[in-house]
């Protein structure tokens, strides 16, 4: 049996697609820690990579890997969001959302070449 496009293109992409998603995912919400740093009783929370990529690879869904950050200090106001900690976490995870997407690019380009027969 012929395999379709869409059957193609995910066995090709492997998990890369789903962890280009869920670094997004993390983006998202160490962003929304850092915007909060200063919102009283804020509770941080981060995105377990690994467990969240391993969800995925078994098709289900990732909302156990979302989990509260404890911190170092805990702050008068009950907000629990270090910017430090958060600064880091978002270089980390912007690095390897690139990373990611530039072997998302690489691997489309050769799906391409093939496509056109080498042209």
């Amino acid at each position: 049996m012929a395999m379709t496009g869409p059957d193609l293109i995910d066995r090709q992409l492997g998990l890369h697609a789903d962890a280009l998603r869920l670094r997004s995912q993390r983006l998202d919400i160490i962003a929304s820690n850092i915007a909060n740093a200063a919102t009283p009783g804020f509770k941080a929370r981060d995105l377990d990579f690994r467990s969240a990529l391993d969800a995925a690879a078994r098709g289900i869904g990732s909302e156990d890997a979302l989990r509260y950050r404890v911190p170092v200090q805990v702050s008068l106001d009950g907000n629990t969001v270090e910017l430090a900690t958060e600064q880091t976490a978002f270089t980390e995870n912007a690095l390897e959302y690139r990373a990611t997407l530039s072997f998302l690019s690489g691997r489309i380009e050769t799906m391409m070449a093939a496509l056109k027969g080498g042209e």
